[in-house]
């Protein structure tokens, strides 16, 4: 009978704490929704994605030389033409691709280690915190392109390593953070009740603090996907990613940088597909921190 109570008493306490960061959710997104910039956005990074699974089917050739080079922008070339004579509009659409298979397995990766490793920090506490914190702190000190430098000499510029290198080094920001937050729910009363119950350490942090700390777990993915296109520009940039004839928008941005002056157009709209990627995520993270935050 009194397990019974216990039982219940618990499932109550849950409800009632977990209100708190995740019922507001589906209001939430319907208050997303009424922000300009959110959905500004939103259709910025959607017609990115649908770029880079289909500019195969819109026809066109990021290779192709159309015999006429560094002509500015026309009716024929919307984008103008490179050095070598082939469509700019073409590269920067077909660049997509690359920038969008990195960057989201890299975060992807990043975030459920990250996350992982920090609900156990924040639950466990104790020297198990101590030595998660530790062994974060030595990443986080790492220079990223020296740590980036070492893995591409080691193990290659493959888009696998280098999405697993963006994850490793992600990783332990998105730790940190999410152990702040569970060690801020640790104080309360439905987590303490589910010890009390004698329920699993995987079963807490599954089922009654991921939820609650869900909400930041998704902003901190959003902005690490930004993060991770730049990183991964930066490489291709430095000659370390994509090799010519890629159409990487850092690859691009890199051979073209010579002909600012004189073909603007070649290095400018590959810079713009980066800076518009990387703002609408950064924006659309900033919108969901606002609102799921509440």
């Amino acid at each position: 009978m009194a397990a019974d109570v216990l039982a219940s008493d618990h499932i109550a306490v849950a409800a009632a704490d977990r209100a708190t960061p995740g019922a507001g959710i589906p209001s939430g997104w319907a208050a997303l929704l009424r922000r300009p910039t959110f959905v500004l956005s939103a259709l910025v990074i959607v017609w990115w994605v649908v770029v880079a699974i289909g500019w195969r089917w819109f026809g066109i050739d990021p290779f192709a030389n159309t015999g006429v080079k560094l002509a500015p922008p026309s009716p024929e070339h919307w984008l103008g033409t490179d050095r070598i004579g082939r469509d700019v509009l073409a590269r920067v659409l077909a660049g997509a691709e690359s920038a969008l298979i990195v960057a989201p397995l890299g975060t992807a990766l990043a975030t459920v280690l990250g996350a992982t490793l920090g609900l156990v920090a924040g639950y466990r506490r104790g020297w198990v915190d101590q030595l998660f914190m530790r062994s974060f702190d030595v990443f986080l000190a790492l220079p990223t392109l020296i740590f980036l430098l070492v893995v591409v000499g080691a193990f290659g510029s493959s888009p696998l390593v280098l999405a697993l290198a963006i994850g490793v080094l992600f990783a332990p920001g998105i730790a940190r953070i999410i152990r702040a937050e569970v060690l801020v729910e640790m104080g309360k009363d439905y987590v303490t009740s589910a010890q009390v119950q004698g329920e699993r350490t995987g079963r807490i942090l599954g089922r009654e603090l991921l939820p609650n700390v869900w909400p930041q777990v998704v902003v901190q993915a959003t902005l690490s996907i930004g993060g991770a296109v730049f990183v991964a520009s930066s490489l291709s940039f430095l000659g370390l990613a994509a090799a010519p004839p890629s159409p990487d928008w850092g690859l691009a941005v890199s051979e073209n940088r010579a002909y600012l002056q004189g073909a603007w157009w070649t290095l400018v709209f590959p810079t713009l597909a980066i800076a518009s990627l990387v703002v609408s995520v950064n924006l659309l993270a900033d919108n969901l921190k606002e609102v799921l935050r509440r």
